[in-house]
């Protein structure tokens, strides 16, 4: 019979996790060090220390507020979210702006956030499979995999950017939604708490201020975790008070910036005000589906440059959103044949400009397309053996690529959804039938035989 658990799936090994998550770690750093991934090329005034991000940052840093997104200074911005460009401003505070040392600390914080993913996929794992025979080798394995995988590190060592903050949030994000649905747990413990739901509602809030677009997979995810209540309406009253109270947490972590919004811009603006500008360079016909420069022109004298910093961030962007409307009106056909694509490259990864030779691309999006493959496959099959959280995390893997879907696809965006992908290919291999013997001999003959 197949082994069953009811103890507390953290409970077998507690200090497992967090001896994944220092192997990460050292791992992480000593690479970024040894690898002087922290010396950013001072090109076009250190734009690729933090793109946009680190413009924000350097002018919160030296005194001009949350705004100047590109060069030149035009005015306040909500063309990211706050939570990183805070960050960042932190760190030239201390270090300097666009020095080497804040380079290294803010890459040292991102490997900090990547590592710390590597205990969420071992209990998310543990948590979901814990009544299988192999469910401790599926978190076994995903943990380490997330750990040492150089794949799952790419963004801490590299990008001065929110993705390793925003994929540390999310996974927590799902652990905090297993225990509260009670996936894993003791029987004799409760299945959801206050703390829980108090833990979920400001993690959802600081995913807001950190990237907006996974608050399409708060709905849904929300709704996963009262279904059983739903279903027995006689336990429906406390869970929904505490999922009112996790509501108004994270609503509370999002207002102050909603606030600050409508007073410099006069306008409601809940997280970004950029859409419209992003909607305009995905339509135009020369980006064929794929923005890859900056939206606005770096140059100070731009005509686009001007006409921004001369309107403002909301009206330029509603500006480029009709020119968008327009465009789209005469070239839908065009528009819907990007979606598709964008569709398809978001899961197999798009292609970039073979500069180093055709063998070093095909070699980074061989592995990419495999482990999506392999991480769909990986839910179908627990879509059908019914394990727990399947359909939360098809819900995860539905909602959260829309928004880029629209707009345009870089590999960065699928990386909220990788430690999934790790415990579903993991789990879809470990799930392999061995009691089947191969062999390269054809078979044979059974009228011989006989």
């Amino acid at each position: 019979m197949p082994a069953h658990t009811t103890s507390e799936p953290t409970a077998r090994s507690p200090r497992l996790p967090w001896t994944m998550f220092w192997a990460g770690l050292l791992v992480r750093v000593l690479y970024m060090t040894l690898a002087h991934t922290y010396h950013v090329r001072p090109l076009q005034d250190h734009f690729q220390f933090g793109w946009e991000m680190g413009r924000i940052a350097r002018a919160l840093a030296t005194g001009y507020g949350f705004s100047d997104p590109f060069n030149g200074h035009s005015g306040p911005t909500a063309w990211t979210p706050p939570l990183y460009p805070i960050l960042l401003a932190g760190v030239f505070k201390i270090f300097g702006v666009y020095t080497a040392a804040s380079a290294w600390v803010i890459l040292t914080i991102n490997c900090i956030f990547s590592a710390a993913v590597a205990p969420a996929v071992y209990e998310i794992a543990t948590r979901c499979f814990h009544n299988r025979n192999d469910g401790k080798n599926v978190a076994l394995w995903s943990g380490w995999l997330w750990a040492l995988y150089p794949a799952a590190m790419q963004y801490s060592v590299r990008w001065i950017w929110e993705m390793s903050l925003t994929v540390f949030l999310f996974s927590w994000v799902l652990v905090f939604a297993l225990r509260a649905r009670g996936v894993g747990q003791s029987p004799e413990k409760p299945r959801q708490t206050t703390a829980q739901w108090a833990a979920f509602g400001l993690l959802w809030g600081l995913i807001a201020l950190s990237n907006s677009s996974l608050l399409l997979f708060l709905p849904c995810c929300g709704i996963w975790m009262i279904w059983d209540a739903i279903r027995a309406p006689r336990n429906l009253a406390p869970i929904l008070t505490r999922a009112v109270l996790a509501a108004i947490l994270c609503a509370a972590c999002i207002t102050p910036w909603i606030i600050r919004n409508w007073i410099v811009f006069h306008a409601f603006i809940p997280m970004r005000a950029n859409f419209g500008a992003e909607f305009y360079e995905s339509v135009l016909p020369e980006n064929h589906g794929f923005p890859w420069m900056a939206t606005l022109s770096l140059a100070e004298n731009s005509p686009d440059f001007l006409r921004y910093k001369r309107l403002g961030e909301p009206a330029y962007s509603k500006q480029q959103g009709e020119r968008a409307k327009a465009i789209l009106a005469t070239h839908k056909a065009t528009f819907k044949h990007h979606i598709l694509k964008r569709i398809y490259f978001f899961w197999s990864s798009v292609p970039h400009p073979i500069e180093k030779g055709f063998l070093m691309e095909l070699g980074r999006e061989m592995p990419f397309a495999f482990t999506s493959i392999s991480g769909l496959l990986g839910l179908a099959l627990a879509l059908r053996r019914r394990v727990p959280a399947a359909w939360l995390f098809a819900m995860a893997f539905f909602t959260l690529p829309l928004i880029y879907y629209v707009i345009t696809v870089q590999a960065r965006f699928r990386h909220p959804l990788e430690p999934i992908i790790t415990i579903l290919s993991v789990y879809l291999f470990q799930s392999a039938d061995r009691t089947r013997t191969w062999s390269w001999q054809p078979p044979r003959n059974k009228a011989l035989s006989a």
